[in-house]
């Protein structure tokens, strides 16, 4: 599984730590200084059957800097892949990918759906 993450998100902190409680192996990814490619993006989120909404970090300064609240319902699908492959700190985090399933944020019922 690939862990992609923001280190100092304590949000990202509790899902590694729920992770290594439940002994899920995984590759742990800056979401900074590696951000995802449009192309990983668009993999994911035909994966995690999301709104493509969900992957943005709607509560982060960059997506109210940017005013996308507004601008996004405009913005075509490949539009809005291309902006969120722009900047790591747009897309919401933790996302954890693997073979069949991606999930976006930390929500422990979610993901002992998902996974246990």
């Amino acid at each position: 599984m690939l862990f992609v993450n923001y280190p100092k998100c304590s949000t990202c902190r509790k899902a590694k730590k729920w992770l290594d409680e439940q002994n899920i192996e995984y590759e742990s990814r800056h979401i900074v200084e590696d951000n995802p490619t449009a192309d990983e993006l668009r993999k994911w989120w035909e994966i995690s059957d999301l709104p493509l909404k969900r992957f943005f970090n709607t509560s982060g300064m960059k997506y109210r800097e940017l005013k996308l609240k507004d601008k996004l319902p405009d913005m075509s699908e490949d539009e809005q892949l291309d902006l969120l492959a722009t900047d790591g700190m747009l897309v919401k985090r933790p996302v954890l990918v693997g073979d069949d399933v991606a999930l976006v944020g930390f929500k422990v019922k979610e993901w002992e759906e998902k996974l246990l």
